[in-house]
């Protein structure tokens, strides 16, 4: 992957609801990490958008871009998006975001509390909207039910080039563990299930893969 610019995006992002409080989720950011370490170790220029985490790449060529909510994780993707041969979107988004985020912290003064959301942008999406056929998109999917099935129809929704599925009902898979159990599934109709194993070996297994489609594309 020597000199190929790849887009990664990690971690969860925190949608505020006031100055101390949040929506997010248990996402760590392990997983994109390792996807953006991995193909810096294979010589690619990297650009990884990191949502809030106290983790950090190891690697020291790669451009860390930090952001906190979605908005700013949408931002960032579209900045570097256009430049990009492969994207690899493994951050866990927020779908939702409160309509107003209250200027001083909410005191816990009735019994319960309402609070209005509104629809995040949904970035892989606009990315599937404007990606040339010369770049590779993938995004990752997350299901505890009917898993196979939701993921391909978010991969033909969101025109990509394949998606990577974990479930969080497999044990030593998901959020904050080091290791990982996926399937992989192509716009092509391929179907490629892998073991539990280390996220880093995950990772290459992902890049392995966008290799592949990337160089089949004449690229």
């Amino acid at each position: 992957m020597a000199g190929r610019k790849i887009l990664v995006t990690a971690g969860p992002t925190y949608e505020s609801i006031d100055p101390v409080r949040f929506i997010g989720n248990h996402s760590s950011g392990k997983m994109g990490i390792a996807i953006a370490d991995e193909a810096a170790a294979r010589g690619a220029k990297v650009v990884l958008v990191l949502g809030p985490t106290h983790l950090q790449a190891t690697h020291q060529e790669i451009k860390t871009v930090r952001v906190q909510n979605a908005a700013q994780m949408y931002e960032a993707v579209h900045r570097y998006f256009k430049d990009t041969d492969v994207a690899v979107l493994a951050a866990a988004v927020a779908d939702f975001t409160p309509e107003k985020t209250a200027p001083h912290k909410i005191k816990k003064h009735q019994a319960t509390l309402s609070i209005p959301l509104k629809q995040t942008k949904d970035i892989l999406a606009s990315l599937g909207e404007i990606k040339t056929p010369s770049q590779i998109l993938i995004g990752f999917a997350m299901e505890t039910q009917n898993a196979k099935a939701n993921a391909l129809k978010k991969l033909k929704r969101k025109n990509l080039d394949f998606i990577v599925l974990n479930s969080i009902n497999e044990k030593g898979a998901g959020f904050k563990h080091d290791t990982n159990k996926v399937s992989i599934l192509t716009k092509n109709g391929d179907v490629y299930d892998y073991p539990l194993k280390s996220k880093k070996a995950v990772a290459a297994d992902i890049l392995d893969m966008a290799e592949k489609m990337f160089y089949s594309a004449g690229n």
